[in-house]
């Protein structure tokens, strides 16, 4: 099954230092690319991959050294302790939509397919965006798209939806394109659309405080001298991890001793983040927002 181009290959699998072995996780196993790789350059050791979504299990390779884990990575800790691989050496994360997602209608991640309202990262949950769109109040669509989406149209965006839905129900990607687009400004109403999905994807999946939850345990588990290495796509994502590499914390705020000196559990590696080369933007064009933090125990 071809998921997507692992993204940042090189430079995420040299950040783990995986060529001392040792016990490294893949957060987000995917179509198994960076799994794959870490295997490859690994002398010994175990890789714990996980993934919410049953469809990567056909991506599995046969390899003693995995352990594979149908799980959201906001259970870092509580896995690792059941396979009794705590402290690990390293921990990879990419928090993208594979291109196997976006491009299957019935997942409803993409404006590009007709396809139901759907968005679960994970098939076992229940909530939807269908369910979002049609069953939540104007304010709480308000709130979604103006602190997830970051779109200034956010309040007409909600009265519109709200105002369409007692005529009837909203339930495919198409549907829901048609009757926004309109708002878009001119020329940006695919950023605009995309934005739109975004603020619905990451209700749906919890996505922000899974990632706020996992780098709290990432602190736990790491070894000193560990590394977690991180990719994200958007600002919102990158604010978080950036702000945690650097102070620990998820708003930023250094906090110093009597002597001065930043106390945080980790120390950033790279000042600012790796971004794909123009060959890779040519080869994987889905690579091109993507950005790669990564931090070390201390």
């Amino acid at each position: 099954m071809s998921y997507h181009l692992p993204v940042l290959l090189a430079e995420s699998i040299a950040a783990l230092e995986v060529g001392k072995g040792g016990v490294f996780v893949d957060a987000t196993f995917g179509g198994g690319g960076h799994t794959a790789e870490i295997l490859r350059q690994m002398p010994s050791g175990r890789v714990i991959a996980f993934d919410q979504d049953s469809d990567v299990i056909a991506n599995l390779p046969k390899d003693e050294r995995l352990v594979f884990i149908n799980d959201n990575f906001r259970y870092l800790k509580n896995f690792l302790r059941f396979y009794e691989a705590i402290p690990v050496d390293g921990i990879l994360a990419d928090l993208g939509v594979s291109s196997y997602q976006i491009d299957r209608a019935a997942k409803g991640f993409s404006t590009r397919w007709d396809g139901h309202l759907d968005m679960r990262m994970d098939k076992r949950k229940s909530l939807t965006a269908a369910q979002i769109i049609n069953k939540y109040s104007e304010t709480e669509l308000f709130r979604l798209f103006k602190q997830y989406g970051e779109l200034a149209q956010a309040r007409r965006i909600a009265s519109i939806i709200c105002n369409e839905r007692t005529r009837m129900s909203l339930e495919t990607t198409t549907q829901l394109c048609e009757l926004i687009k309109p708002l878009a400004p001119k020329g940006a109403e695919n950023k605009f659309m995309a934005q739109v999905f975004q603020a619905l994807r990451i209700e749906v999946n919890d996505e922000l405080e899974v990632l706020k939850e996992f780098l709290l345990q990432s602190i736990d588990v790491l070894c000193p001298g560990g590394r977690i290495a991180i990719i994200s796509y958007h600002s919102l994502e990158d604010r978080l991890v950036k702000n945690f590499f650097r102070s620990g914390n998820f708003e930023g705020e250094v906090h110093k001793d009597f002597f001065g000196n930043v106390v945080c559990p980790l120390r950033p590696v790279n000042k600012k983040p790796i971004e794909p080369s123009p060959t890779e933007i040519v080869d994987n064009p889905r690579a091109r927002s993507a950005k790669l933090r990564i931090a070390e125990r201390l």
